[in-house]
């Protein structure tokens, strides 16, 4: 048997293959948009990609189901548990399996169990695997998906907060705290492989190791360790991360069915002249380091790093306009791979950030500042700053005089801010703050600071903060 893992730093997302060896077929459990790694190693392994399995409609990254089946020709495993709003529409138009619990399937001589461990969402699955062909009578692991994580469990708050359905987010809970019950039954010995690890938004407290086992999780996963209903369903209601607006688009298009981009999928180059017309007509975004961005940049452009095109552009991408990058030949390709891992396909075109520096564009820059030079004119008023952090966060900790102003609604909360001062903008290391920096230099703030090692840096120096939500 072969078990491959993969992980997409950027989006904190696992998926895996699971071969047969002995018959030469394989399937991808949760596979990302990007198929072309699962091809290669099937490839290099003389395997064939029959089919893909999902464990449920995901909210942060576009499903590569699709393209596999309609690319190869791969069958799409999907869940029939859930209410009907919560049923893949487009599956129908490939070769499908709809699964519910109890069913089973095979890859070669690999038999694939469902449970359904609803919660999460309401037609989450995991799925038992058991080595039929070499031998075993009994399941060595357990995909997980976003039910069950390294040290945690997923939220189940996301289909009110980003899909608008009011009143599931207490039953979810108590969905989910019944699906735990299920999982507790399971032997000690299996392992558990998850779809997500540190830093996604599908749940809190995520642990940073790749797989575990049952028996660790029943001990040490702080949501297995509640003995009643009520205190489980308190203790997962309560500081969730906000979860990015693009989830509920991702909703949608999994549900439905993403765009099939195809092998031969290439961005055009867009001529430097056009670049002021792009900037008035469109949204133009700077995937540059943010602090090269700082030293000189076009005005009216906004920066999402690449590494942070995943946390932090699905929060302010405009799904429904279309867009340019501007980018250099070390951040193209990365770039557009985790725009469109998002489900952000409108992608005009590009413009070469190299080309924009020696046509004389890059025409504005704006100044990092270290929490000891800042602090004085914090103190006394003479700037007026702004904390971007996630609620949460400014709850832990916040200097006194700081307005609070979440990153992910600036876009929609920048006419807010007075303009007779200097903004100053705060996050936990600087990262998000740079991106806050230029949001408020496209809509014309243009006197604005980021404070260079955010809070983090504040504190190393001995500063105050304040706690609570004040």
């Amino acid at each position: 048997m072969l078990l491959k893992y993969f992980y997409d730093q950027e989006l904190a997302h696992a998926s895996y293959i699971v071969g047969c060896q002995k018959m030469g077929e394989a399937i991808v459990v949760d596979p990302s948009r990007n198929i072309q790694s699962y091809l290669d190693v099937a490839k290099q392994e003389k395997m064939k990609i029959v089919g893909s399995v999902e464990t449920h409609i995901h909210a942060d990254y576009v499903s590569g189901g699709r393209e596999l089946a309609e690319r190869i020709g791969s069958k799409l495993y999907v869940s029939d548990e859930g209410p009907a709003d919560w049923k893949y529409t487009f599956v129908k138009e490939y070769n499908h399996q709809l699964l519910k619990d109890g069913d089973e399937f095979h890859v070669g001589n690999i038999k694939i169990e469902t449970l359904h461990t609803p919660g999460h969402t309401p037609e989450s699955l995991s799925f038992l695997l058991t080595d039929v062909g070499g031998g075993a009578d009994r399941p060595m692991g357990l995909f997980t998906g976003d039910f069950i994580f390294v040290g945690s469990t997923g939220r189940p708050d996301l289909l009110e907060e980003v899909a608008g359905q009011t009143g599931t987010t207490e039953p979810g809970a108590r969905d989910l705290y019944r699906s735990i019950q299920k999982f507790r039954e399971l032997p000690d010995y299996l392992q558990v492989w998850p779809s997500h690890g540190a830093g996604s938004a599908c749940g809190k407290g995520l642990g940073a190791i790749p797989s575990s086992t049952v028996g660790y999780e029943k001990m040490f996963n702080e949501a297995l360790q509640f003995k009643t209903e009520d205190e489980f369903v308190q203790y997962i209601l309560a500081d969730q991360p906000e979860a990015p607006e693009y989830f509920a688009t991702m909703k949608h298009v999994n549900k439905h069915g993403p765009k099939v981009l195809g092998a031969d999928d290439e961005l055009k180059k867009m001529d430097v002249a056009d670049l002021l017309k792009a900037i008035e007509s469109d949204m133009v975004w700077d995937v540059s380091p943010a602090p090269k961005y700082a030293q000189q940049h076009a005005a009216g452009t906004i920066n999402i790093p690449t590494k942070y095109i995943a946390r932090d552009g699905g929060w302010i991408v405009d799904y429904e306009r279309s867009f340019y990058l501007i980018a250099d030949s070390t951040t193209l390709t990365e770039s557009i791979r985790v725009f469109r891992e998002i489900g952000a396909d409108n992608i005009a075109g590009y413009f070469d950030a190299d080309e924009i520096a020696a046509a004389g564009l890059a025409t504005e820059s704006y100044q990092y500042k270290t929490s000891s030079e800042l602090r004085r004119q914090i103190k006394t008023g003479d700037v007026y700053l702004v904390d971007v952090r996630r609620r949460a966060e400014w709850n832990e900790g916040h200097v006194a005089q700081a307005a609070y102003s979440f990153l992910g609604s600036m876009m929609q909360d920048i006419g807010s801010l007075p303009n007779d001062k200097p903004i100053v903008f705060l996050c936990r290391t600087g990262a998000r703050s740079a991106v806050a920096c230029s949001i408020a230099q496209a809509a014309g703030i243009k006197d604005v600071v980021n404070v260079d090692g955010g809070i983090v840096a504040w504190k190393d120096n001995g500063y105050p903060v304040e706690t609570g939500d004040s």
